[in-house]
């Protein structure tokens, strides 16, 4: 959840790792800190946002030129001065960052409590520190090799950096469960949670595997994993612009990547999808696409808006392929003895590839035989990694925590995915399936238009900003499109939110419902269309205030409702990701008018790496 940069060069090194931790502060932001070794040890570490850091640090030595930095996500021990890292070893010498969480700590904070060891804060992360410390203290072994000892022993996940004063041209880092990458540059290094902090010195890098320790030293890069067996760096060129990671003149990243998304899904269809020749092919999957077609069933897993994506999912593999679906949370699936075969396909889906209850669901799933595949945002992260075969998304970098281009895009992914599968399986006719192709090559276009209702939806968020409550509901497809709306609205602008299916309103949620209560249908036109305008009636008879997104044209909610918001028709597999933009928009603006902080909503974090 934390967000770690590092640099060893010719540079000083707190200007790179000052930029870096600000671009990584969407993975934790309570807290941030910074050591810097240049003969002294100096560390500067605070409370609050990166920019509390900035301040306290401006008058201090920062002429160095090695140096690791950390802004942080709390899990052991409450935002604090003292909480924050880096952590410093009991006997000054060694200097740590760490994200993750070492399950074991206590018992080794026990046993080095022993010994005399003594602890400012609360964390983990400073046992870890002085565990290493200990071990280096009292075996005839190097730094690098202490470090190794201490991490065959330490259960949990990890990404670590660590500096000592004793070798100031020594960094060493690893990781198991949680990202971490080394940027190659000349006569230099820089490490990193992900590739955003590094892209404008270097495009070549190299991600760690699990249980794999970098060790850099006298401009060198070694790599070696657990067992001490030294590993040949893999270096991979990142694609990524740096425009991409700014604001662009937008207010905040969440409204930058709502706009972004005519784009993103373009980019997601490029070089797959050609509708007019009736061609669709996603080169990740087709080795396994014979295993996928005669499949006994798929399995979709996911956390929070990949799990919504994976409802979506569900509709449209089962409806076009004839294959049946089950959608899980990851969180719960690794925890249960699920029954999992060798004709089973497991789908997980990120964005950040690295959430780390779908990998552990991924690695149990992949130990009972089954295929899995991946959907993922980000190259060359983790899941990608663990999986048999998969596709990117190709949406490009998000920044803001709240995801939006990322859940259409795993869509448009998910969409392609079960169109090919369908259309090999001989599951869907032709025209069904040419007509779809076309439906989804339109698709940009029409999310563009959803976007020019931009000030008609900020009008409506107006007058919702100070409601305590929302209810979103729809039928189908639209189903999926309430939980997310739902989602977004609790994220950002804190208030209690819920979705449901239309249908389930009777079985209770009908109860909450008064002049007080906004409820946001999803009504566009489909095969359960009579329905839902028939739920519209139940609320406006108990005189609940109705928001309907309605496919354009329509007069019959339009009449009923008090306020409508018109989107362009698509067939009704497709409609989410077209329904979804309103609600993106609605959640976007309520936020921003309570003055919520839209890009970085309280306790929450991009990348969920930990338990």
């Amino acid at each position: 959840m934390c967000g770690i940069v590092g640099y060893i060069g010719h540079r000083e090194a707190y200007p790179v790792i000052i930029k870096g931790l600000q671009r990584l502060e969407y993975r934790g932001y309570d807290s941030a800190g910074v050591a810097l070794l240049d003969g002294d040890l100096n560390v500067y570490k605070k409370q609050g946002k990166v920019a509390t850091l900035h301040d306290f640090a401006k008058d201090k030595p920062l002429g160095a030129k090695v140096g690791i930095g950390h802004t942080r996500w709390a899990t052991h021990g409450a935002p604090s001065d003292h909480n924050a890292h880096p952590h410093v070893s009991n006997s000054g010498k060694l200097v740590m960052i760490h994200n993750g969480i070492i399950e074991n700590y206590a018992a080794i904070k026990t046993e080095l409590t022993q010994k005399g060891y003594t602890f400012k804060s609360e964390t983990d992360s400073e046992v870890f520190v002085n565990f290493i410390e200990d071990i280096y203290q009292n075996t005839l072994v190097d730094l690098a090799e202490a470090v190794r000892l201490a991490l065959t022993k330490v259960i949990g996940a990890y990404a670590i950096v660590i500096l000592s004063t004793e070798n100031p041209d020594l960094v060493i880092a690893a990781r198991k469960g949680s990202p971490l990458v080394v940027g190659l540059g000349k006569n230099e290094f820089f490490l990193a949670s992900d590739a955003t902090p590094i892209i404008e010195y270097t495009n070549e890098v190299v991600y760690l595997d699990d249980q794999e320790i970098a060790i850099i030293e006298n401009n060198n890069l070694t790599i070696k994993n657990i067992e001490d067996v030294e590993m040949k760096p893999y270096i991979q060129k990142i694609d990524m612009e740096l425009e991409a990671i700014e604001k662009g003149g937008y207010e905040h990243f969440m409204i930058k990547e709502i706009f972004e998304q005519p784009r993103s899904i373009g980019d997601c269809l490029r070089g797959r999808l050609n509708a007019n020749e009736g061609h669709l092919h996603l080169g990740g999957i087709q080795d396994y696409i014979n295993k996928i077609t005669n499949a006994d069933r798929i399995l979709i897993i996911a956390c929070g808006t990949s799990w919504h994506a994976g409802l979506v999912a569900e509709y449209i593999f089962e409806e076009f392929c004839r294959i049946p679906v089950e959608v899980e949370y990851a969180s719960e699936f690794r925890y249960r003895n699920p029954v999992v075969g060798e004709k089973d396909v497991v789908i997980a889906i990120s964005q950040s590839g690295e959430t780390a209850d779908t990998l552990a669901a991924i690695e149990l799933a992949k130990s009972k035989g089954a295929t899995i595949l991946g959907v993922c945002n980000v190259v060359g992260s983790s899941i990608p990694r663990a999986t048999h075969a998969g596709s990117y998304t190709h949406a490009g970098p998000e920044i803001g925590v709240a995801s939006t281009k990322a859940f259409t895009a795993q869509i448009s992914v998910l969409a392609m995915m079960a169109l090919m599968i369908a259309h090999k399986k001989g599951a869907i006719k032709e025209s069904v399936y040419r007509n779809l192709l076309l439906e989804l090559d339109a698709i940009p276009d029409k999310v563009a238009k959803c976007l020019d209702l931009n000030p008609q939806i900020e009008i409506i968020s107006e007058k919702f900003k100070n409601a305590t409550n929302f209810l979103y509901l729809g039928r189908g497809y639209n189903f999926p499109v309430a939980l997310e709306g739902a989602l977004k609205l609790k994220e950002i602008s804190y208030i209690h939110a819920e979705g449901y299916p239309a249908a389930e309103m009777k079985h209770g949620p009908i109860a909450l419902i008064d002049e007080n209560m906004p409820v946001v249908f999803i009504a566009t036109k489909d095969g359960s269309y009579e329905k839902i305008v028939s739920n519209i009636q139940e609320v406006k008879a108990r005189k609940g205030q109705v928001i309907a997104v309605v496919t354009e044209g329509d007069t019959e909610i339009g009449s009923m409702a008090d306020h409508i918001i018109e989107v362009p028709a698509a067939h009704e597999a497709l409609m989410p990701l077209i329904s979804v933009v309103p609600l993106q928009l609605l959640s976007y603006h309520i936020a921003v008018m309570r003055g919520c902080n839209v890009d970085q909503p309280r306790n929450l974090a991009k990348s969920v790496t930990v338990e």
